[in-house]
């Protein structure tokens, strides 16, 4: 992709094109409360991408990683996803976990291996993703910071 773009730290004003790009990917927005926590991806001013991670504790689980639909297959995801786990390390986190139904040789790609639920953290089992918004047939997968 030649066209510049940058990535930065969500406003307000951006949660409307989240929650757009969330609902258009089919991701769930249970326990989306606001704009906080989401990196944009912006070009021209416009929001074309976006990724979350949620703290708990030395732990962190990526979520809501989407992109418009012609922006994908340009390596915009990989450097999405690679700009919030640089934020995860910066904050000190241990590892970080996602749940995904479609995605999971992406994020193997990115290094995440799949693992156990019984494997996962005991505060990441508080998210909403873990107790209600992902289905049990997700897969579960790690990558230790």
């Amino acid at each position: 992709m030649s066209e510049p773009f940058s990535i930065r730290s969500a406003e307000a004003a951006d949660y409307e094109h989240i929650t757009r790009l969330l609902r258009d990917a089919a991701l769930p927005l249970d326990g989306l409360n606001s704009h906080q926590n989401f990196l944009v991806l912006c070009r021209d001013g416009g929001v074309l991408g976006c990724a979350a991670i949620e703290r708990y504790g030395r732990y962190g689980l990526l979520r809501s990683v989407a992109l418009e639909p012609h922006e994908r297959r340009h390596g915009l995801g990989r450097r999405l996803v690679q700009e919030a786990l640089q934020q995860a390390r910066r904050d000190g986190l241990a590892e970080v976990v996602l749940l995904t139904t479609t995605a999971a040789p992406f994020f193997a790609r990115l290094g995440f291996q799949a693992i156990r639920r019984d494997a996962v953290p005991a505060p990441l089992r508080t998210s909403v993703e873990f107790r209600s918004a992902c289905p049990e047939t997700a897969t579960l997968m790690r990558l230790v910071l």
